[in-house]
Parts: C-alpha cells; sequence; structure tokens
C-alpha cells in the first residue's frame, strides 16, 4: 500500500524547523566565542604561555570572524547560502575539536582562529531567511536571528564558567564540539539551498586587501592596550590601515564585480544602518564587559560585590532571557512603525539602561537590572539592523550586505573594547598590592557608552523614512512569493533602494 502522507509531511517538517535550526547556529556561535572568558586567567598555567600570548586565543577569533564575514557572505551570495554555512558550522566545530585535544597555545590560537569563520552564521542565516520565508514569517524570524548573539554570549559565560570550575577545562571544548556537531547535522537536514545567486567571479584581490587592511585595524585596537598607543608599531598598523584601505577601496569602484559594492553601500539607506551598527555594537559591549568585571571586584573596594565567575556569569543570564522574549516584540514594533523607529527606540533604551547603572551600580539588584535594560534595547537595535539591509539591498546581495553590516558591529566592539580599558587604566586605586578600577573609572565608561547610543539613535533617524517598511508594514526586502511567483516589490522604496531589490522570483517556505 502506498504511503501517501509521508511525502509531503517530510519537506514540511523540515521546512517547519528551518528558523529553530538556523537560530541554534546563531546561539552556538556566540557561545563559542565566551566560553574561552573564564579559562583566560588560568590558561598561563594551564598551557605554560604567557599572558601575552594567551590572549591571542581572543585576539585571533576577532581577527578571522571580521576578515571572514563579508568575505563568506559575498560567497554565499555567488556559490549558495547554504553550502557556506555548512562550511562556517564545519570550521567552528573543527576548531572547537582541536582546542579539546591540545594544550599548546600555537595550536589554541589556530583553533580560535578556525572558529571565528562561525562569525558568518547570522548574515547567511538572515539571507536564508528572506528568501525562504513568506513575507509574514520574515520580520520575525530575523529578528529572533539577531538576538540569539546576546543569548549566546548570556548562555555560555555561566555554561563554560561551571565547566571549568568542575571539571577539566578540556571537557568544556568537547561540550562545545558535541553541540557544533549537533548544529551541523540539523543544518544539513533542515536548511534548503537558496536559490537566489549573483553570477560572477570570485573578487579574490578585493577579499586579500580587505583582510589585509582589518587585520591591520583591529590588530592595533585590540593590542594598543599592550603596546602602548604611541609606539611605532601601533601607529605603524594604523598608517597601513589608511593606506591598504583607500586601495582596496579604489579596486572595489573599479571591479566589475566587487566584493563589497561600495557604490550601493555609500547609498544613505544602507550606509546609515552600518554607522548605527557600529555605534550599536560599541554601545552594547560595554554592558558585558563592565558588568562581569564589577561584580568580580572584592568588596573592600567599597562598591565590589566579590562574585564569582559563575556568579557574574548569572548576572548576565537574565539580559540572554530577555533578549530572547523581546524579539517578537521588535518584530512587531517594526511592522507597526518602521524599523528605523525600532532602531532609535533600541538606541534610547540602551542609553536609558546606561543611566541606571549610573544612578547606582552597587546593589545587586540595580546591576542585574540596569544590564536588562540595556540588553532589552541591543534586542531592539539588533534586530532593526538586518531589516533595514534586507529592505534596501537587492536579493543576491543580502548576505554579504549583512556580513559588512555583522562587521561594522565587530569593530564597534573592538573599539569599545580598547575605549573602556583606556578609561578603567587611567582611574585605579591600590588594593592588597594591586592597582583595581574605581567605581568612578566604571561611571565613565556608562557615560561614553550611553552617549554613543544617543548617537547611534541620530544615526537612526537620519535613515530615509521610506526604507523601513513594505506595503503591508513587513519589511520589504523580505517579501517572498510562493513558488513561481515574483516577489512583490516595495510600493513605498524610495530612490535610494536598488531597482532589483525585492523583485527576485524565489521559492517560499
Amino acid at each position: 500500500m502506498e504511503s501517501v502522507p509521508t511525502v509531503p509531511d517530510s519537506p514540511g517538517i523540515r521546512a517547519r524547523m528551518t528558523v529553530p535550526v538556523l537560530a541554534f547556529g546563531g546561539i552556538l556561535m556566540a557561545v563559542m566565542q565566551t566560553v574561552v572568558a573564564p579559562l583566560l586567567p588560568d590558561l598561563p598555567r594551564l598551557t605554560g604561555a604567557s599572558a601575552g600570548s594567551v590572549s591571542w586565543m581572543v585576539t585571533a577569533t576577532l581577527l578571522t570572524g571580521a576578515v571572514l564575514t563579508p568575505v563568506l557572505g559575498r560567497a554565499g551570495d555567488m556559490y549558495g547560502k547554504r553550502r557556506v554555512l555548512l562550511m562556517a558550522l564545519a570550521l567552528m566545530t573543527a576548531g572547537s575539536v582541536l582546542c579539546a585535544l591540545t594544550s599548546d597555545i600555537r595550536l589554541l590560537i589556530a583553533a580560535r582562529a578556525l572558529q571565528g569563520a562561525a562569525a558568518a552564521v547570522v548574515p547567511l542565516s538572515i539571507s536564508i531567511l528572506r528568501d525562504e520565508l513568506p513575507a509574514a514569517r520574515t520580520g520575525s524570524a530575523v529578528a529572533l536571528m539577531s538576538s540569539t548573539v546576546g543569548i549566546g554570549a548570556a548562555l555560555g559565560l555561566p555554561l563554560a564558567a561551571l565547566i571549568v570550575q568542575y571539571a577539566n577545562w578540556h571537557v568544556m571544548f568537547w561540550a562545545t564540539s558535541g553541540l557544533g556537531a549537533l548544529g551541523l547535522v540539523l543544518a544539513w537536514w533542515a536548511v534548503r539551498e537558496s536559490p537566489v545567486r549573483s553570477p560572477g567571479r570570485f573578487d579574490t584581490a578585493g577579499a586579500f586587501g580587505l583582510a589585509v587592511g582589518l587585520v591591520c585595524l583591529l590588530l592595533g585596537v585590540s593590542q594598543g592596550g599592550q603596546w602602548g598607543w604611541g609606539s611605532p608599531g601601533i601607529l605603524g598598523l594604523f598608517g597601513a590601515t589608511v593606506v591598504v584601505l583607500a586601495l582596496w577601496w579604489r579596486q572595489q569602484l573599479r571591479a566589475e564585480r566587487p566584493l563589497v559594492d561600495l557604490r550601493l553601500a555609500s547609498r544613505p539607506a544602507v550606509a546609515l544602518p552600518h554607522l548605527a551598527a557600529l555605534l550599536a555594537g560599541f554601545a552594547f559591549y560595554a554592558n558585558s564587559l563592565v558588568t562581569a568585571q564589577l561584580v568580580q571586584a572584592p568588596t573592600a573596594t567599597g562598591y565590589g560585590l566579590g562574585l564569582s565567575i559563575v556568579g557574574s556569569g548569572l548576572c548576565l543570564l537574565p539580559s540572554g532571557l530577555i533578549m530572547l522574549l523581546f524579539s517578537p516584540v521588535s518584530a512587531r514594533i517594526s511592522a507597526a512603525r518602521g524599523a528605523r523607529v525600532t532602531l532609535a527606540l533600541g538606541a534610547v533604551v540602551i542609553a536609558l539602561g546606561y543611566a541606571v547603572r549610573i544612578a547606582d551600580s552597587r546593589a545587586l539588584w540595580a546591576v542585574i537590572a540596569g544590564a536588562a535594560i540595556v540588553s532589552t534595547g541591543t534586542t531592539l537595535c539588533y534586530s532593526a539592523l538586518p531589516t533595514l539591509i534586507l529592505r534596501a539591498v537587492p536579493g543576491d546581495q543580502t548576505a554579504s550586505a549583512n556580513g559588512v553590516n555583522v562587521l561594522m558591529r565587530t569593530i564597534g566592539q573592538a573599539v569599545c573594547s580598547a575605549a573602556v580599558a583606556a578609561v578603567l587604566v587611567h582611574h585605579t586605586m591600590p588594593l592588597h598590592g594591586q592597582a583595581l578600577p574605581t567605581l568612578h573609572g566604571y561611571l565613565l565608561a556608562f557615560v561614553m557608552a550611553g552617549t554613543v547610543a544617543l548617537l547611534a539613535c541620530a544615526a537612526a533617524l537620519a535613515i530615509p523614512a521610506d526604507s523601513g517598511r513594505g506595503r503591508s508594514g513587513a519589511p520589504a526586502g523580505s517579501l517572498a512569493a510562493r513558488p513561481g511567483a515574483a516577489a512583490e516589490p516595495a510600493a513605498d522604496a524610495g530612490r535610494d533602494a536598488p531597482a532589483g531589490a525585492g523583485g527576485k522570483t524565489l521559492e517560499g517556505a
């Protein structure tokens, strides 16, 4: 007897699992980036390496993630987003396995560099969601995908701290290896290949130039505090950044199929969301950096709570849950008022969160409440940014454009890390033979982050008003048609929206 229901049911189940599986991949990416944090103080003893060498376990992931995000995004647009997504997840998992197998600092740094490829998971997933989902589901799915960065970071820190405290540190990497393998298998099973492609030859020269420029920039920013901001090495790196990126910009304008379409990226509907992403990344990251340090400070400082690494991680856990809960709310605000309004509102909420931190950073409840408010604003910002990008670029450039947007967030976070470190170093107090940051230093960091958040609000309000909503209030770039039907173009797309945006024939989910 024929099993008639079996054939149609299987694709249905896989289609329904696409969003949860991609979100799981995004959470894994954030977890992989944060799990090493509790290990950093002990790694010099565990590996026999210097503290400077150990710091490269963070720097290597930052550099490769920044370089590979726009490169893999462009490769996804050209060769298939699912294919490149699986490759990024495989590199991430391979890096985790290598970390679990070795204690050699050189191999550990190389493994962490492999894990940096996972930074491309979120922009690739957002592009897949645009291509595969109907318009009614795209807004909420993109908002959830954007929130996975904060959710994973909030979950990864306490999880890693618990494992490190009660088990061998290699166990942590075996656990992440198992999670990575699960995410890879689920993505292979549930995610379909997107039919939208951008033909042409890959811009190898552009990828190389961007890689060199970003490495010089981020290496200078991340190592400036250790090497000295006025040292020849740092000044040389910043000088090389200017020269290399200037040459790269010229090459991109002349390339037939550039890695980054700079003419498109310079339009206000695209350039302003990229600027807002840089500022929002800066404003958000200060919350994670400062909260963990502040609550772990000894009570003898007069403000510290003396919490353990596990306790400090648990303080950030409510923030991750809030990002999960508020992602559908942000999608509804974007549908009703436009994504630029959601972005501006989120930036204001971030600034309010830092105002709470400035008012009281001694009581545990105030620390948790302030951090949660900042996370709420971050959810609104991070959910609105890809919606604005999807709205403003053609369907065959969504992965690369979102990759650039994520890159801008990464640069913002790197600059924030350097800026916060510079502030805290200049405001210290002696305690038991150590120089610890003062409360005034932390408050200055909050003021700085809150001010940057207000600048992000200004950038959001400057985005062209008609780049926020389509005819039905949904993100215009997410308008996908049923199989065989052309996607409906936005009714109110202004001159800044490319003529082909949303106009491809897409398969529905």
